[in-house]
């Protein structure tokens, strides 16, 4: 048994390729709502995102007519103490001054904004929603400008000035009323109940690269060398339970990946760990050490690869 309480994942088996897809990328998120009409609200407006598709108890959420924020209904749900699950899901905005406007329409809205820090690699902005999922809305540097340390990616915790990033957006322009189309999921954040665990199932089995862990508190993955695209911390939950059934919060997160094979490959190794699969209209469907749902698809390549950095 692991830290979590649950049987561990194996590493992956030899003869089985050890990484993941380079073009791995987080494509979506969905999350579990108690009122969907004020969380939506609260996307729309002051967050910028367009409702690209509705159904009875359902809203999907993203930027140029693509989804990536699904938004599910349970009505009456509450959250149960101390629990794994999301820390936040971060939006990565095209640009500065995207990011620049993100910031202005947060205070057009009176959203109040509960952090903000410059990562060396990234510019951050840090927020709740209405039922205190987190948010993180971002702009990445270009990677030639990322630090780096003994030939390891340096991520930092710098103090981020605001009134110089809303002076990107030059006096008197006018606040977008939507994000860019270029918007994009950048990364989701975990919480856990222990590194091991994760480490030995994000890397060991699903392939991620290790970019960098703090002791027993927090770590980094990724994909093609990206600064993370899971983060996974242990700040307040270390040894805590997943949520109950029917909880709000995560739903579920689904991984992109470039084709057929490179999906096989990873549902080859979850297999082998002893993990069960289900099937989705999305894709394969398994749950990590802490009861967080992952979904496998076949997507776009991501838009931090195609743009910044």
């Amino acid at each position: 048994m692991g830290e979590s309480g649950r049987p561990l994942a194996a590493a992956a088996p030899a003869g089985v390729p050890e990484r993941i897809d380079p073009l791995a990328h987080i494509a979506a998120v969905h999350l579990a709502v108690a009122d969907l009409e004020r969380v939506a609200s609260f996307y729309t407006g002051a967050l910028g995102l367009d409702a690209v598709h509705q159904a009875p108890g359902t809203v999907a959420l993203g930027a140029g007519g693509d989804a990536w924020l699904v938004l599910r209904e349970r009505r009456g749900a509450r959250r149960a103490g101390v629990t794994t699950g999301l820390y936040h899901v971060a939006i990565l905005m095209p640009s500065r001054t995207d990011l620049a406007d993100s910031l202005a329409r947060l205070a057009a809205a009176r959203a109040r904004l509960e952090g903000a820090s410059d990562h060396g690699v990234s510019e951050a902005l840090y927020l709740s929603d209405p039922e205190q999922n987190g948010i993180e809305i971002y702009r990445d540097r270009p990677r030639e400008e990322w630090p780096v340390e003994n030939g390891r990616l340096r991520m930092e915790n710098l103090p981020f000035d605001l009134d110089r990033l809303l002076g990107e957006r030059g006096a008197g322009a006018r606040v977008p009323s939507l994000v860019p189309a270029a918007t994009r999921i950048g990364h989701i954040h975990l919480r856990v109940a222990g590194l091991d665990d994760a480490e030995r199932f994000y890397v060991g089995v699903l392939g991620f690269d290790l970019v960098a862990r703090l002791g027993h508190s927090a770590m980094f993955v990724s994909a093609g060398g990206y600064h993370h695209h899971i983060g996974l911390n242990t700040w307040g939950t270390r040894g805590a339970p997943g949520p109950p059934p029917g909880a709000p919060g995560l739903d579920r997160f689904v991984v992109g990946l470039s084709g057929e094979t490179e999906r096989d490959r990873v549902i080859a190794r979850v297999h082998a760990a002893g993990v069960a699969v289900t099937g989705t209209e999305d894709g394969p469907m398994f749950e990590d050490p802490f009861t967080n749902r992952i979904v496998l698809a076949i997507g776009p390549r991501p838009i931090s690869r195609q743009t910044e950095p």
